[in-house]
């Protein structure tokens, strides 16, 4: 009976040990992921799913190159942001990211599209992506990696962003108003949308002039395009 015991204890302890190092590729997704409910958003090969904001094609400045989802920075302030088509409301969201010298990007969620929009940024947070160094122009706080744009800033003692080059990891998650960005393994902004707090930050700043700015509570995914070259992959989501 103890040794029956010990053999099952070892198959446990061995099974442990090959899930919690189990090989897992680019764009693939691992055994463990899968039973938490990850799906991919991209798959390394090519763009199904994806396509331009208000559009139905995807824009000739992103292209799949090495099995990485590019941009090729044609498309300026408005006109290259691209959207995955399906909407989400609660959602775990990560991304590998990297970005060329003195690039500027960004990650939306919770967009909406319609003729009275002529950019993701009119209704969609967006976690911001930028070369914090290289950047021609200074910065603040709020416009620099990982910040919720124009709203929140990220918490610099926790932020541990790798330079120009070099792969980021990045995480939003958004459950009935509360959201967090992770980036490189560190929750660097924290934060409850809807609340008097938040409005004052919308109606005081940036956003003054968009009344529709966050306020959907379910919408697309979207990547921007913002004149720079910028490379992702692993970019996946988690219903909640």
């Amino acid at each position: 009976m103890k040794r029956h015991y010990l053999h099952a204890l070892i198959a446990c302890f061995a099974f442990a040990f090959f899930a919690c190092n189990e090989p897992v590729k680019d764009n693939e997704l691992s055994s463990k992921e899968k039973r938490q409910g990850w799906v991919l958003l991209f798959d390394g090969q090519n763009t199904t799913g994806w396509r331009a904001f208000n559009g139905t094609k995807l824009p000739s400045g992103w292209k799949v190159e090495n099995s990485m989802l590019m941009s090729l920075g044609k498309g300026g302030d408005i006109g290259g942001d691209i959207v995955f088509d399906k909407p989400f409301k609660n959602f775990e969201f990560s991304v590998d990211w990297k970005i060329s010298k003195g690039g500027n990007s960004g990650i939306f969620y919770h967009v909406q599209e319609g003729a009275q929009y002529k950019a993701p940024y009119q209704t969609a947070p967006e976690y911001q992506l930028i070369d914090d160094i290289g950047f021609p122009g200074n910065l603040e706080e709020w416009q620099q990696t990982g910040a919720d744009y124009a709203m929140h800033n990220a918490d610099k003692s926790k932020k541990k962003l790798y330079p120009v080059g070099q792969w980021n990891r990045s995480k939003i998650v958004f459950n009935n108003g509360h959201v967090e960005h992770w980036l490189n393994g560190e929750k660097i902004v924290e934060f409850e949308a809807w609340t008097p707090e938040w409005s004052k930050l919308k109606n005081e700043g940036k956003w003054k002039n968009h009344p529709d700015y966050g306020l959907s509570k379910e919408g697309l995914i979207g990547l921007q395009d913002h004149g720079s070259y910028i490379w992702f992959k692993n970019i996946k989501i988690r219903e909640m």
